[in-house]
């Protein structure tokens, strides 16, 4: 019982930051968006898309070095299923989530372009350089695409009229923004830490771990930056947030165990992970779509993917 207290302490601790965190990483990335004149969906693309991504990042690349790439492939795939099934499922739960036309004509787009790349890399059971490069290259091309649409974007319609921020509080508006993300990143480490220390004693595979204790650990920035999105009613940057970070776990997140520590991919990612990846992609364009209508994700919809992830999670255990 000892053994288990403080990863269990590490565990309401890491809550505990992630709370405060995600607030301040939402309102100042807000007051960013406001500065530069950059649209919300942009910010959640870019700031948000990449900074809560940065924690699956550090977690693949450390158990790729180790030679754990159960983790680091389990943790990509599993952070995908996490973010749309449980943080847009939830968020749309909370609240309607009003999805813009352009997202589901473009982003959507090329989210669906990488997962049918990934599928296709992985699908000979093995990721190796080649497959990682390839996968970096599709970053660089989303990035040059991102940065583009963002330079010739100069409108930042908002919900809810934003705080207008004064030229002497744009340091500390910077500063805040990465004190936020840094305590997103210790606090996500912190829980998962500790889930996979109680995980572990029970003899879990590290697969079944990254899919998980350690994709829902390194999606918790996800979900509270999501949700503290919602309660200010930045819908935009709900569905920029989950679209940004499932494609840089597609193309950075997966790239990284193949050109860190090229290793067999084990035949439960091809039977049943990425399936289950791969539909929940198709079923964030089905409920954000409607014909003649505003596209909303409605909260009975957002109840149908977390039934999805409630049914994943059966399965793997």
């Amino acid at each position: 019982m000892p053994d288990i207290l403080l990863p269990i302490i590490a565990l309401l601790t890491g809550f505990a930051f992630l709370i405060w965190s995600a607030d301040a990483f939402t309102e100042n990335g807000a007051k960013i968006a406001t500065i530069f004149k950059v649209s919300p969906l942009i910010i959640g693309l870019l700031i948000f898309g990449f900074g809560t991504s940065v924690p699956e990042m550090l977690v693949s690349g450390l158990a790729a070095i180790n030679g754990n790439t159960g983790i680091s492939i389990g943790n990509a795939i599993g952070s995908n299923i996490f973010n749309i099934a449980l943080v847009l499922g939830i968020s749309a739960m909370i609240a309607p989530i009003e999805v813009k036309s352009s997202i589901l004509k473009k982003e959507w787009v090329f989210l669906m372009l990488v997962t049918l790349v990934a599928g296709f890399l992985l699908w000979d059971k093995h990721l190796d350089m080649i497959d990682g490069l390839v996968l970096a290259s599709l970053l660089v091309i989303f990035l040059t695409y991102t940065f583009k649409t963002a330079k010739n974007n100069n409108t930042h319609e908002f919900d809810e009229a934003v705080e207008t921020v004064e030229k002497n509080q744009i340091s500390k508006t910077w500063v805040m923004l990465i004190v936020g993300l840094l305590v997103l990143i210790g606090s996500a480490k912190l829980i998962v830490w500790g889930g996979v220390q109680i995980a572990q004693s029970f003899g879990v595979s590290d697969l079944v771990i990254g899919l998980s204790v350690i994709a829902l650990g390194t999606s918790l920035p996800e979900l509270a930056v999501s949700v503290a999105s919602v309660l200010k009613k930045q819908y935009e940057m709900v569905v920029g947030n989950v679209i940004g970070s499932n494609l840089f776990n597609t193309i950075a997140v997966l790239a990284i165990p193949g050109l860190i520590h090229p290793s067999d991919v084990a035949n439960e990612v091809i039977t049943r992970d990425y399936p289950v990846m791969l539909l929940l992609t198709i079923l964030l364009f089905v409920v954000s779509y409607k014909f003649h209508k505003k596209h909303i994700i409605n909260r009975f919809e957002g109840v149908i993917l977390v039934s999805v992830f409630g049914i994943y999670m059966w399965q793997l255990f």
